[in-house]
């Protein structure tokens, strides 16, 4: 999709979140235009603006394009760059598309996921870029459609596909994998805690038919002092089959490596995670760009040759300000890492 180009400027940005955490917040069903729905403002905004503002002129990647609140702004901020911008959800594109109508041919946009980043890249005609920005996690729009099966607030079908060209539902998970099997990927792609006993209460009801059914499932394994604390009882649950559906994390590995090697010197990347595992993964790829994979211990000189290819501009990650938390809640749990190319 390759759109018409204006001049554009730095402009004030206000309105609700376009990428989201996974929390409690009460979600808004009435949407009749699906992709109108993905109109909305993203996490962080100044915080990414600011990081990116000084890269080189250039190409920026925008991995996770959702409603393009971030690809519009940086576009804005930064008028010497173009973007190339990938979802794997084809109303996310759509809406974008609308989005960035006004800036033409700075911007193009791809309906693959940022696994193929490589491909789109190849696409455009290069094999390097200025800037990468990866905003991970669910939009405001995937949780709102019932349809789309990623609430547990609701019943909706066993789906929690972002690509909804891909066969792989919730279903063949909940009603497929065994026992041991699902109670590994509610640990591994959560953290959570009772996942043996949730494993073991999904497997013994099966067939289970919607998101309601899942939900009261593993509320009913979960230990009732356990329930009143934490949330939404389904809430990691959810979050560990949609991870496993969209082969989330084994995306998110592949596509930081490739985006960090096809960064120019003095190009910057920007990670937003909503949860640890995917943080620790994204942590875990910056530092082995920052060390080149040196495995010399951290006190000693590097004796194995290894080569940096980046510099950590933060060690820690940066958390949304208190007044963004305050005007938007589901932003809470956001953490963004920033990694410059050396």
């Amino acid at each position: 999709m390759r759109l018409t180009t204006v001049r554009s400027r730095r402009r004030t940005h206000r309105c609700d979140t376009d990428r989201i955490a996974e929390t409690d917040e009460q979600m808004d069903t009435d949407r009749p235009d699906q992709t109108e729905s993905f109109q909305h403002q993203p996490v962080m905004l100044d915080e990414v603006i600011e990081a990116l503002s000084d890269v080189p002129a250039g190409l920026i990647l925008d991995a996770t394009l959702g409603g393009a609140g971030h690809a519009a702004a940086l576009l804005e901020a930064l008028p010497d760059c173009t973007l190339v911008g990938l979802d794997r959800d084809i109303d996310a594109i759509a809406a974008a598309g609308r989005r960035l109508s006004v800036f033409g041919d700075r911007a193009v946009l791809h309906h693959w996921d940022f696994g193929d980043l490589s491909l789109a890249l190849d696409r455009v005609g290069t094999r390097q870029i200025s800037a990468f920005l990866f905003d991970l996690g669910v939009s405001s729009p995937q949780l709102d459609r019932l349809d789309r099966g990623f609430s547990y607030r609701d019943a909706g079908p066993l789906d929690m596909r972002m690509d909804q060209t891909r066969s792989r539902t919730a279903s063949e998970v909940v009603n497929g994998y065994s026992e041991s099997v699902l109670a590994d990927l509610l640990y591994r792609n959560s953290d959570e805690r009772y996942a043996r006993r949730i494993a073991e209460a999904i497997v013994a009801a099966r067939p289970v038919t919607d998101t309601a059914e899942l939900a009261d499932l593993v509320r009913s394994a979960i230990p009732a002092p356990a329930r009143r604390t934490g949330g939404h009882p389904a809430k990691r649950t959810f979050q560990a089959i949609r991870i496993e559906v969209n082969s989330e994390l084994e995306q998110l590995a592949v596509g930081l490596d490739a985006a960090i090697r096809h960064l120019r010197p003095g190009g910057r990347g920007v990670v937003i995670s909503y949860h640890s595992g995917e943080d620790r993964l994204v942590k875990v790829r910056f530092d082995s760009a920052v060390t080149g994979g040196c495995k010399c211990p951290p006190q000693l000189p590097c004796g194995c040759g290894a080569r940096p290819e980046a510099v950590a501009l933060r060690r820690r990650a940066l958390r949304p300000g208190v007044a963004e938390v305050e005007r938007n809640p589901r932003a809470a749990s956001a953490r963004l890492r920033i990694l410059e190319r050396a």
